[in-house]
């Protein structure tokens, strides 16, 4: 079934091409994998679950690559593997990631506590306990698998990208990293930092014909977002002025848009995906 938005017909825009993508066994990875290859890209798909990206890229004629984001030898050490068997590597996806484990009673403190403060009440307001609460190895975790991966996958991209003088880096950050939530400091601290490692980045390397941006989808139905009870997925669709969370292929089309040659002036940019989401 063609993606939403996309044509029926495979446009071959991406003929040639090897295209590497993080968290591709599942979500929003797994769309972005299928939305390149239907327009004619070789896709490397990578995920700690092998199952996964095995399903994912026997459906789309690629490659499996089983590896954690957070080891720096393996990412290098696969990246140089997958140019050797390739010949070349064009798009750079950095999108693994993970959420912040269900938590009945820290969400049912953040609702009472928007509660409060909706009627006024801020004296009644007790403290959240979010960032105190958090365990060192909570706030590592978080940081390495988002930020450390991008840095990671971006670094050893451009390994392959600077002497070739060509290449596309697009790195998945999230609309909490423009506007931080109470719930999840250490996710969107990772997100922010993402933001401006593109952008640095994009300036270092713009002269060199690569181009890196970002996108910072909303709140998008994938398995990710499966462990949200029902209380706080309706207090998260208030927010978005769409009134729905977003489809994985709805975002494929961005990122599929940011690799192919149509945004050929698009570098060091930031496009936010979010439905209205405030």
């Amino acid at each position: 079934m063609p993606a939403q938005g996309s044509s029926s017909a495979r446009d071959g825009a991406l003929d040639g091409q090897v295209a590497f993508i993080t968290g591709a066994g599942s979500g929003l990875g797994a769309a972005y994998a299928r939305r390149l290859a239907a327009d004619g890209a070789t896709i490397v798909v990578n995920d700690l679950d092998p199952d996964a990206a095995a399903a994912v890229a026997v459906e789309i004629d690629g490659d499996v690559c089983v590896f954690d984001v957070c080891d720096s030898a393996a990412f290098d050490a696969e990246v140089d593997k997958a140019v050797a068997r390739h010949g070349r590597l064009d798009v750079m996806i950095n999108n693994a990631g993970i959420a912040p484990p269900p938590d009945p009673e820290r969400t049912e403190r953040m609702i009472a506590a928007q509660m409060l403060r909706m009627e006024g009440r801020i004296a009644e307001m007790e403290p959240m306990g979010i960032l105190t609460g958090m365990t060192d190895e909570a706030w590592d975790r978080m940081i390495r698998v988002h930020l450390y991966g991008a840095f990671y996958g971006t670094r050893a991209a451009l390994r392959h990208m600077q002497p070739a003088r060509s290449g596309v880096i697009v790195n998945v950050s999230s609309i909490l990293g423009h506007h931080p939530s109470p719930g999840a400091p250490h996710y969107a601290t990772a997100k922010a930092a993402i933001i401006a490692l593109t952008r640095s980045v994009a300036l270092e390397v713009a002269h060199l014909g690569i181009r890196v941006n970002a996108v910072c989808p909303g709140y998008v139905d994938t398995p990710l977002l499966a462990p949200l009870d029902a209380t706080l997925r309706a207090a998260i669709t208030m927010q978005i002025a769409s009134g729905r969370m977003a489809q994985p292929e709805e975002l494929a089309e961005l990122v599929r848009f940011l690799s192919g040659p149509e945004s050929s002036y698009c570098n060091g940019d930031v496009f936010t995906a979010s439905g209205g989401y405030a």
